[in-house]
């Protein structure tokens, strides 16, 4: 997700039927992923892409790439996870060694 900045929406304003989306596919794609969404979104953050098989180096090149750019800035990586690994992980450790300050 991430948002655009006034270069951008300058941008828009003198073409408004630049097809983003298939920019972003195409970055998706060189990659090594799949985009299988783009959207405009209300909030915070002007869009969000979801997006599958690249790596967080992949996703911080396309960053570099985009926000030197000018014309998208704040954009950031959520990635899903299995939970229930990460809480299984998370007893062994608190279970093994871990002491909070002070006990």
């Amino acid at each position: 997700m991430g948002n655009y900045t006034d270069k951008a929406f300058q941008g828009f304003l003198k073409d408004p039927t630049s097809d983003r989306k298939a920019v972003v596919e195409k970055l998706t794609k060189a990659m090594g992923g799949t985009m299988h969404s783009m959207d405009i979104v209300r909030g915070s953050y002007d869009f969000v892409v979801i997006t599958e098989g690249m790596a967080f180096e992949d996703f911080a090149a396309v960053k570099l790439v985009v926000e030197a750019s000018g014309a998208v800035k704040n954009m950031t990586m959520l990635e899903t996870i299995d939970f229930n690994k990460a809480t299984t992980k998370a007893s062994q450790v608190a279970a093994s060694s871990y002491k909070a300050p002070g006990q």
